[in-house]
């Protein structure tokens, strides 16, 4: 390889409500005896899942695989409501994880289906996200994926909701936004963007990456669709080379000149600089930053209750430098990738002694 420079997209990497999945999960293993069970992916990483799955976390795509009594997370996605019913029934001990932006995203579902509204929704059919919204109300929902799509809806439908998937790519909502308002006029949308907030941002960042750049590396999962549309973004944007990895091993050797990095809001920061290291660029690396992200969404209330339960149980070697004796005060110190880190590290130790 012959690097010159590597351009950092910011922000980049785990999003708030990847950070609030992963520590939840985080929290459940250090309370709980393994196994502890998780409902889908807890996110769409593979490096992340595998982790866990170090610390004894078994991922099932059926509740029914969940051995009765056992503790068991929903994943950041959104889940069917009657899932969510089936899991306190069987586990008894049940977190959901949901991000509250996809919360969000149900309740619209929920109140315009009860009020009779046609609802279109604009994404990736067999995505957990989508399958777990349509679920919602799915007498009530017609899931498209393009403007293609959008041709098949009756045009004379009355009362028409246009709702979309969090992890879209800007520019596939912004075509189907548009044709849907040219064919139902009235359509309602939600006053504030469903487009989760990091998806967008990410979005932003690449695009002005894949201007200065010969070369783009988005790091995260196939599976995980704002990686897919980060992808989509740099190519649309001018990159004249993409490439989506899961690992710096799967970086090709020919890369030169000024490459441009991003980062899935699944994937962890470490492998943003492992990725870095692989490259070596001569002259360094610079951040193009388009906006500071600084919001936090604290674990679900289910498991905040679960915590102050059994604080007093919890060794003081879990907290952060400097938090008080609280561990929810320890999750808003501590990143997810420093708790993750800190977590593997303890049970290594633990193993050896």
């Amino acid at each position: 390889m012959n690097v010159q420079k590597v351009l950092l997209a910011r922000p980049r990497g785990f999003c708030a409500g990847v950070e609030m999945a992963i520590k939840s999960l985080i929290w459940m293993v250090r309370v709980f005896d393994p196994p502890v069970y998780c409902y889908h992916e807890i996110v769409h990483n593979k490096i992340i899942v595998d982790r866990f799955k170090s610390l004894g976390v078994v991922f099932v795509s059926d509740i029914s695989e969940v051995p009765p009594g056992s503790p068991v997370m929903l994943s950041a996605h959104g889940s069917a409501p009657k899932l969510v019913e089936r899991a306190h029934e069987v586990s008894g001990i049940s977190i959901n994880a949901v991000c509250p932006l996809v919360t969000k995203v149900h309740h619209e579902v929920k109140v315009r289906s009860r009020n009779g509204y046609s609802i279109i929704y604009v994404g990736h059919k067999e995505h957990d996200e989508a399958i777990g919204t349509v679920a919602i109300a799915p007498e009530s929902v017609t899931v498209i994926e393009s403007e293609e799509d959008l041709k098949s809806i009756p045009d004379d439908l009355e009362k028409v909701a246009l709702i979309n998937q969090t992890t879209l790519s800007l520019d596939d909502w912004a075509g189907i936004r548009e044709s849907a308002l040219k064919k139902f006029p009235s359509v309602w949308m939600a006053n504030r963007s469903d487009l989760c907030f990091a998806t967008t941002n990410r979005q932003l960042a690449i695009r002005e990456i894949s201007r200065l750049a010969n070369t783009v590396i988005v790091i995260g999962s196939s599976n995980s669709s704002n990686t897919v549309a980060l992808e989509k973004t740099a190519r649309r944007y001018g990159a004249e080379k993409v490439f989506r990895i899961n690992s710096p091993d799967e970086l090709p050797d020919d890369i030169e000149g000024v490459v441009g990095i991003t980062a899935g809001a699944s994937a962890p920061e470490d492998l943003v600089q492992s990725v870095v290291a692989r490259l070596s660029p001569s002259d360094g690396t610079e951040e193009i930053n388009v906006t500071d992200e600084d919001e936090y969404f604290p674990p679900p209330p289910e498991l905040r209750d679960l915590l102050r339960s059994v604080s007093d149980a919890l060794s003081l070697a879990l907290l952060a430098p400097g938090a008080s004796n609280s561990p929810l005060d320890s999750d808003r110190i501590r990143s997810a990738s420093e708790s993750l880190d800190v977590l593997i590290r303890d049970r290594i130790a633990g193993s050896m002694q």
